[in-house]
């Protein structure tokens, strides 16, 4: 079942990309309205729309959406090396393995950290939509680390005004390519999509206001470890920033990670961890920190940078 949609082009919209104008409008994400446009589903004036075809305002739109009753469901399935880290009747606090979403979404068919949580009975807050109920906060699924979900309504409000205001301390760990300079430092630089390709971030001016705080832990020959602490939580942040700054993450070759190094560490992702998650606990205010230790994988590297220098 689909629902068409009618309407002539706005003028704030006029000159824009389709994927970019249809999501501003539509309310929708740029990568579903693409997928719109190479199905067919968008049309101009009559005329099937590519993604990036340029809209004029005036112009007539017909765009044809799936139905709004289909809805994405949790589904219970274990998720091997999902670790519980604390759990208690406000909270859920995760170690989240390579490779797993928070939350299900359209077009993802791996597993999620929701789907393991409730495979092992955990049940989290109904707050929020229902494919992210107690969701407070979120990892990508190539990255690595300490999270918190919440399990009851309060701890939800709370967790999310936490998030909002930025009380809560969120520290992560990454091995980026070279030595810094300074070792110690502040990158402010705005973040929106990459304006020539889609599926990931960049630098741009006019972006929204994103800040991250960074501190050299141990230098090697070829790169260095470092600290880092997020003010503000925009997607792929620290690689897009460390990336802009020409000191991108060990192995992160989406945005620009030498491939030689990446296969000297035996890296085929980001090395990029949530090393620790502090804040105030919804239930009794106490300053509680949750760790989490390397994985495998991005232990190995860490080892062979290691002994690469002695």
């Amino acid at each position: 079942m689909t629902e068409l949609r009618t309407l002539p082009v706005p003028e704030g919209l006029d000159g824009l990309r389709v994927d970019s104008g249809l999501a501003k409008l539509l309310g929708l994400s740029r990568s579903v309205v693409a997928g719109l446009a190479e199905s067919g589903d968008v049309l101009v004036d009559g005329a099937p729309a590519g993604k990036s075809d340029r809209l004029i305002a005036g112009a007539w739109l017909e765009v044809s959406l799936p139905s709004a009753d289909r809805t994405i469901e949790v589904v219970p399935v274990p998720v091997e090396g999902l670790g519980v880290l604390h759990e208690d009747d406000d909270i859920v606090v995760v170690d989240k393995p390579i490779g797993v979403a928070v939350h299900p979404s359209p077009g993802w068919e791996g597993p999620t950290v929701l789907g393991g949580l409730a495979a092992a009975g955990v049940r989290t807050a109904s707050s929020g939509p229902a494919e992210r109920q107690g969701v407070v906060h979120r990892l990508d699924a190539g990255t690595t680390g300490v999270m918190v979900v919440a399990k009851s309504e309060f701890a939800y409000a709370a967790l999310k005004r936490a998030f909002k205001e930025r009380t809560v301390d969120k520290r992560y760990h990454a091995v980026v390519q070279g030595h810094p300079d300074p070792s110690r430092g502040t990158i402010d630089a705005p973040i929106d999509r990459h304006p020539r390709h889609d599926y990931k971030f960049a630098v741009v001016t006019g972006g929204k206001a994103s800040i991250t705080h960074y501190e050299t832990v141990e230098a090697f020959r070829a790169a260095s470890l470092v600290d880092v602490k997020l003010e503000t939580g925009r997607t792929h942040q620290i690689r897009v920033h460390f990336s802009a700054v020409r000191h991108p993450c060990a192995g992160d070759l989406t945005y620009g990670a030498d491939p030689v190094l990446a296969r000297k560490l035996g890296l085929t992702r980001q090395w990029l961890h949530a090393r620790s998650l502090s804040f105030e606990h919804p239930g009794d205010g106490r300053w509680v920190t949750f760790e989490s230790p390397y994985p495998a994988d991005l232990q190995h590297a860490l080892d062979v940078l290691r002994d690469q220098d002695r």
